[in-house]
């Protein structure tokens, strides 16, 4: 497993971004959560939206994922707009989300959870080596497989959800609040498999409230403020910078 603390490696530069969220406004009602936010992820990259509670981090990954319509703004995946299209429809282009709660169905087992994950696929070779891809980065999913998902510990459930979303075989996996309510030793190892998932290919967007972790593992990062961006650049620099240190790292 790859150490967490240990800087990534950048991916290839130069390259149009895979997604990109341009100017977005998004209400619940009356309500505006986003003020025109931009986020651009190129292909291989993880990068990680951190902010407080309320900034409108998870609001941005509903956008994307379908759960949520912009009211202005679009998004491109491919260089295609997405925006407004339906959760199955976005799902089957390759955005897969693992959302903030997990999710999980709890009267269902471990296999049937995964196996939903894979409900708009037909290749049944390709299926098999996803489980035994799933299996090798939870090896605990394994041995739970045909055991009831409501019988997991928080760690399993969040290792459950990520694998389920895997089964959909994404180019680009949206991540909310993975660490959320986790010991720390889990969320060590939650975030090497983060990290392991990105090395496989998998393109990243990660929201995050343990920030120190996200700036670690990420490439790049953006800080969201009520509803708008106020600062992005790689992550390195993001954890020097004296504002996110002094607002989120506890420095």
């Amino acid at each position: 497993m790859i150490d967490p603390g240990k800087a990534p490696p950048a991916p290839q530069s130069g390259s149009a971004p895979i997604l990109s969220i341009e100017n977005i406004v998004v209400a619940y009602g009356a309500v505006e959560a986003l003020h025109g936010v931009s986020v651009d992820v190129a292909a291989g990259e993880i990068v990680t939206l951190i902010g407080a509670n309320g900034a409108g981090k998870t609001t941005t990954l509903k956008a994307v994922s379908g759960l949520l319509k912009p009211r202005a703004g679009r998004i491109l995946y491919h260089g295609e707009e997405i925006s407004g299209l339906a959760p199955h429809i976005v799902t089957s282009m390759g955005i897969s989300h693992v959302p903030e709660g997990r999710g999980i169905f709890p009267n269902l087992t471990v296999h049937e959870n995964l196996e939903l994950g894979a409900y708009l696929r037909r290749d049944a070779a390709g299926i098999k080596e996803d489980y035994a891809m799933v299996h090798g980065l939870f090896p605990i999913l394994k041995e739970r497989d045909r055991q009831m998902a409501g019988t997991l510990s928080g760690g399993e459930l969040q290792m459950l959800a990520i694998g389920r979303a895997l089964m959909a075989r994404p180019t680009v996996l949206l991540l909310d609040e993975p660490s959320l309510g986790l010991a720390p030793q889990l969320v060590a190892t939650i975030f090497r498999t983060i990290r392991e998932i990105n090395h496989k290919g998998t393109t990243i967007l990660l929201v995050e409230q343990n920030a120190n972790m996200a700036l670690r593992v990420a490439h790049r990062g953006y800080c969201l403020e009520t509803g708008r961006v106020v600062l992005a650049d790689n992550a390195r620099a993001l954890a020097a910078n004296e504002r996110v240190r002094h607002a989120y790292l506890g420095g």
